[in-house]
């Protein structure tokens, strides 16, 4: 659960989600314990993209980086207008890792960016949890 969480908040696709639900329909683990896990792995994952974003301006250009200018600016755009509040998003597919990404370059300090993605991505794992729980 650890990888698939780090992974998935990286800029290489993956779906905690998807393995979150079927860990805990196996029910061979406690899902509060696979919340954590899931939390923690996607958090620091997350933090892999802010501290890639603090050195992006040196790699930006380079063929081989994963994320275009277009791509960063459309984020840096979003963050300027909402500040660090709009890393509450940053579990949300699509905009969530630019976002992160964007948070480095941009110099979020550590204890907020951290503060607020994981409390944003533990929001959205409990409520995951919660329904598939209420449901089944």
């Amino acid at each position: 659960m650890f990888i698939v969480a780090f992974v998935s908040a990286t800029l290489l696709p993956a779906q905690s989600e998807a393995v979150l639900v079927a860990l805990v329909a196996e029910d061979e683990h406690s899902p509060w314990a696979l919340v954590a896990t899931a939390t923690m792995g996607n958090s620091l994952g997350s933090t892999l993209n802010w501290y890639l974003g603090s050195l992006a301006q040196k790699f930006l250009h380079a063929r081989w980086f994963p994320i275009k200018e277009e791509k960063l600016r459309r984020a840096e755009t979003w963050y300027h207008r909402y500040g660090r509040w709009s890393l509450l998003l940053s579990w949300v597919p699509v905009i969530g890792d630019p976002l992160t990404f964007a948070a480095g370059v941009l110099k979020e300090p550590f204890l907020s960016f951290f503060s607020i993605t994981c409390a944003a991505k533990l929001f959205r794992y409990l409520v995951l949890v919660g329904a598939y729980l209420a449901l089944f």
